[in-house]
């Protein structure tokens, strides 16, 4: 099935109908998103043969600058672009490595949303698709009660989740796509990362294990796999 096919080649043919907005969320913090996303932006500009550029919703931990961003350039092959160094590609930055909503609450900053999706609509204007990386998973307080998950619904944004092996990762992917699912937000894709494999028969037993949930659950989502080496 192609929706469940691997994808470790260097242009990933699973993207060839990546939408013009893609929201990455993960399981957690530290699975790899930036990275994910990426190469993600890579793949799909060589497959699409198409202009891609990624953004950060929100970044934490940072002045000026997003770190996040770098590594998607990194990853890209690419310096900063003319939209990094204008901010339109990470809008929203705050100083202290926390959730947004506490990081907005410790830097006295009200953070406004709009502002983020405003940023998508412009980058929309001079790219054909737009990969938009998320702060840390699905449930993050973003403004008090407002949530990632309001976010994605409010701009109807479909979603690729990032998932890794590590012991836990079963029950934290499930719950994140159950979430998705009964929201009814479209999930494009599961994107496993290899970069954190150590047991080998736990990691392979999650790829196994998720993709046969996705046959039975969601059977449109795609299962795509990232080389250890990106």
């Amino acid at each position: 099935m192609k929706n469940n096919a691997d994808c470790s080649s260097a242009s990933c043919e699973l993207l060839k109908d990546i939408p013009e907005v893609l929201f990455v969320t993960g399981i957690g913090t530290d699975v790899g998103k930036s990275w994910a996303t990426g190469w993600l932006a890579r793949e799909a500009a060589k497959v699409t043969g198409e202009p891609v550029i990624t953004q950060k919703m929100i970044q934490t931990g940072n002045h000026d600058m997003s770190e996040d961003i770098a590594v998607h350039r990194e990853v890209m092959g690419c310096g900063l672009l003319p939209r990094d160094l204008d901010h339109t590609t990470a809008p929203l930055i705050l100083s202290y490595p926390a959730s947004p909503d506490l990081a907005s609450r410790i830097d006295g900053v009200d953070i406004d949303y709009s502002v983020a999706a405003g940023a998508t609509k412009k980058l929309l204007r001079e790219y054909r698709h737009v990969i938009v990386e998320g702060a840390g998973g699905l449930m993050v307080p973003l403004k008090g009660r407002y949530i990632t998950l309001d976010y994605l619904k409010e701009q109807k944004l479909p979603v690729a989740v990032v998932i890794n092996g590590q012991l836990g990762s079963i029950n934290h992917t499930l719950l994140t796509l159950e979430m998705l699912r009964m929201n009814c937000v479209k999930v494009y894709a599961v994107v496993y990362n290899p970069h954190f494999d150590r047991d080998r028969i736990i990691c392979d037993d999650t790829r196994v294990y998720v993709r046969s949930w996705l046959r039975d659950k969601l059977p449109d989502a795609k299962y795509i796999e990232m080389p250890a080496n990106i």
